[in-house]
């Protein structure tokens, strides 16, 4: 079983004479009265891999907290508490303009949330990152051209949305042996991954497409913490946005996340650190690994 090492990542190229727009911009779809940080995380997340524009469309008291938070988001305000269906011609309109959307993060369960949310995987045609609710939402035939990063339980109820057995599922999730897991959830759905990406996120992280497996073991037991998800899906459609590389984004984003997980760790000597201090990182982790190179 190999590890994805520093020489797999691949850094988006940006032109001298580029100007603003030309490398990349990101969408992020989501929030909900009850969560407004991941929003930020994603976006800020996105922002430091070097895209130029992050906007969030999010209901609009969410909206305007984001705004709150940091003066480097730009956001759409939407009306109401929630995303429902009625805002889908709005959202969906809305993402021509950008080049990778990511859905999903602080968007909720609410009545007609999921509804929208399956919709809106469909009738989006960019690059997508869909994450957290977003996954829970749909099966895996709802989606396409996308990176998928479920943990878990996210993935238990994919594989159960997609019509995979209960008994196959148990079977996938209560297998140890990584490498026996990626199998199985390959085997599970067979030709139904298309041109998607899926991040199994664990204490190694299992990463499938269509015809390659890949594992990432940076990362620690601290990123357990609620946000660094949103960190770890704001990073790919960061990359997404400008290498319009479904793997080679699955693949930097997870080695890049769980290795700031890693130096935080040594820093505050112990689980102390919390998703925001990742974004603090991000640049620092950049930097080092270009220099590598």
């Amino acid at each position: 079983m190999k590890y994805i090492n520093k020489e797999q990542i691949k850094f988006p190229k940006r032109k001298k004479e580029s100007r603003k727009g030309e490398n990349g911009e990101v969408l992020i779809v989501g929030g909900s009265e009850d969560y407004v940080g991941c929003l930020t995380l994603a976006g800020l997340a996105a922002l430091h891999t070097g895209v130029d524009w992050v906007t969030v469309a999010a209901p609009e008291k969410v909206a305007w907290a984001v705004n709150c938070l940091t003066p480097n988001l730009i956001t759409k305000k939407i009306k109401g508490k929630f995303l429902q269906p009625i805002h889908v011609k709005e959202i969906v309109d809305l993402s021509t303009q950008f080049d990778a959307v990511l859905i999903g993060n602080g968007i909720g369960r609410k009545t007609g949330t999921e509804r929208f949310l399956k919709t809106i995987v469909k009738r989006i045609k960019k690059l997508k990152v869909v994450d957290a609710d977003g996954i829970k939402a749909i099966s895996i035939d709802d989606v396409k051209d996308s990176i998928l990063t479920p943990h878990l339980g996210e993935l238990k109820i994919l594989l159960l949305n997609s019509g995979i057995l209960q008994k196959q599922v148990n079977k996938i999730i209560k297998q140890r042996d990584v490498k026996q897991k990626a199998y199985l959830i390959k085997q599970a759905f067979k030709q139904r991954l298309k041109n998607n990406v899926l991040v199994v996120k664990g204490h190694i992280d299992i990463i499938i497409s269509s015809d390659k497996v890949f594992y990432n073991k940076t990362g620690n037991p601290g990123m357990t913490q609620g946000g660094t998800g949103d960190v770890l899906s704001g990073l790919a459609a960061g990359f997404l946005a400008q290498n319009r590389d479904l793997l080679q984004s699955a693949i930097n984003a997870t080695y890049i996340n769980g290795l700031i997980g890693d130096i935080l760790l040594k820093k505050k000597k112990g689980y102390s650190f919390i998703a925001s201090d990742m974004t603090k990182d991000i640049r620092v982790v950049l930097a080092g690994l270009k220099n590598v190179k």
